[in-house]
């Protein structure tokens, strides 16, 4: 069994069919009405019509409406701990709280926040939640809101040390990067102080050593998992550590941003996106604390890890030049490939871990996007990038919107906004994936941080290529 099998009842990973839209249907809004919704942010509302207001094409401009609030409509949850401000937010049709999709849904408003007091509230609360969760357990990947509670996998039997308030122990570097990355995304937005306290700095020390304790340069280190299940992604061979590998400096990583379990334990989109988000954490700690020793710790770290991944974490891509590994083992040996969950070969941009015109990046990404990657496929739907967590020809719109955000040609950024209104099978949402040759055939009608990523496209594309935007598709 899966996470989602697990969480949502058998079955759950089993895809979904819809209606497409007919020509003549009304564009009706998705969103729940206004008393249903868990939260409302006058600052979101208002750039709702701002941006809606400059979209020609009435159905994209129906599907930003949709999308584009859908963390704040259905998926947070506010309260106070201790005095302070709490938010559980969960990743849509999984009642947990996932460090990473929890980030990156929240990150979507980020630039909004210096308007909205009752906004900032969210990521003071999101911020605290999950240092909080960290210091439970910096190795587990995703929480349950109530901190005391047995976990919800314990039928599983995992064979890991887990925790009261862990809803599943897979240890993924981008699991501590993507709280660093809100951090800073939050600080450098608002300047406000408030949610960088004690408890925090406790939390993010912990992260710090936890990415030290798999370099596993004494050892393997204090994290081990397996799993009794039928696909080999949901386990970890050797008594729970993984694939052997020579002790280089990179960091260990159990499992991908999928959840699934890597196969050389040296992740490289995840060791990259350690380096930017310690620099940016490091940032945070000297601005907001004035903690030189916690920064440069943070620093230190950084540059040892880029040393190391300039020196293991490159290979051949066939032409004569190189590209990004995107798993390696130090012994020499690599596998090059791409998974749409993000950190990923092509999302290194979007999330600071790349340059987005630096040459290496930019033939990382042109040969993941082509038939070089296993998980690249082309269908009579739409071209696109999956992965091995919903098997083969499914693809997943996270990646079409990473393809459009790296691209600075007019026609590849129309060609991406055409697929993805073509796919969300008259939902008016954003999907976890769909069939190549079907979009009436996807997996999770609820996955906020693909709707979130949606919301980010369209506003990117506005600022980069309003003209884009002003004619319908």
């Amino acid at each position: 069994m899966n996470r989602r099998d697990v969480m949502i009842g058998a079955g759950a990973l089993a895809v979904t069919a819809a209606m497409p839209l007919r020509a003549a249907e009304p564009l009706i809004s998705k969103r729940p009405p206004p008393s249903a919704r868990r939260f409302t942010s006058r600052a979101v509302e208002q750039e709702i019509l701002r941006v809606r207001a400059q979209i020609a094409d009435p159905e994209l401009a129906w599907m930003f409406e949709n999308c584009y609030p859908n963390t704040l409509d259905t998926t947070v949850k506010l309260g106070t701990v201790d005095g302070k401000p709490d938010a559980f937010v969960i990743t849509g049709d999984i009642n947990a709280l996932w460090l990473r999709d929890s980030s990156a849904q929240i990150q979507t408003y980020v630039h909004l926040a210096p308007q909205d007091a009752d906004l900032r509230r969210v990521f003071h609360g999101l911020i605290q939640r999950q240092a909080r969760c960290i210091l439970i357990d910096s190795y587990a990947n995703a929480f349950m809101e109530d901190p005391t509670a047995p976990s919800s996998l314990s039928a599983l039997g995992d064979k890991t040390d887990m925790k009261p308030g862990v809803a599943e122990r897979k240890w993924e570097i981008d699991s501590l990067c993507y709280p660093m990355r809100l951090a800073h995304g939050y600080w450098s937005a608002t300047r406000d102080k408030a949610p960088f306290d004690a408890l925090w700095a406790q939390a993010m020390a912990r992260a710090v050593a936890t990415f030290r304790e798999q370099q596993r340069k004494v050892g393997p280190g204090p994290y081990h998992f397996q799993r009794v299940d039928k696909s080999p992604t949901e386990t970890l061979m050797l008594d729970g550590y993984g694939t052997p590998t020579r002790k280089v400096g990179l960091i260990h990583s159990g499992f991908r941003p999928s959840d699934d379990a890597t196969v050389l334990p040296f992740l490289i989109p995840s060791n990259l996106f350690a380096v930017s988000a310690l620099r940016m954490l490091a940032q945070v700690h000297n601005e907001a604390r004035g903690d030189a020793a916690a920064a440069n710790d943070c620093l230190t770290l950084a540059t040892e890890v880029e040393a190391a991944l300039n020196a293991y974490g490159r290979m051949p891509d066939g032409q004569g030049g190189e590209v990004w590994a995107y798993e390696t083992d130090g012994f020499g040996n690599s596998i090059f490939m791409d998974d749409a969950n993000v950190p990923s070969l092509c999302g290194l941009a979007l999330l600071g871990a790349a340059d987005r015109n630096d040459p290496l990046f930019r033939r990382t990404a042109a040969l993941a996007w082509s038939p070089r990657n296993p998980f690249f496929f082309e269908g009579k739907a739409a071209q696109g990038i999956g992965g091995p967590h919903v098997g083969l020809d499914m693809i997943w719109p996270m990646s079409i919107m990473v393809h459009a955000r790296n691209s600075d040609d007019d026609a590849t950024v129309l060609q991406c906004l055409r697929w993805l209104k073509a796919t969300h099978a008259g939902t008016g949402f954003m999907h976890e994936s769909f069939n190549k040759d079907d979009p009436n055939t996807f997996t999770r009608p609820w996955f906020a941080w693909a709707n979130g990523l949606f919301g980010e496209l369209i506003l990117d594309t506005l600022q980069r290529k309003p003209a884009l935007l002003a004619s319908p598709l």
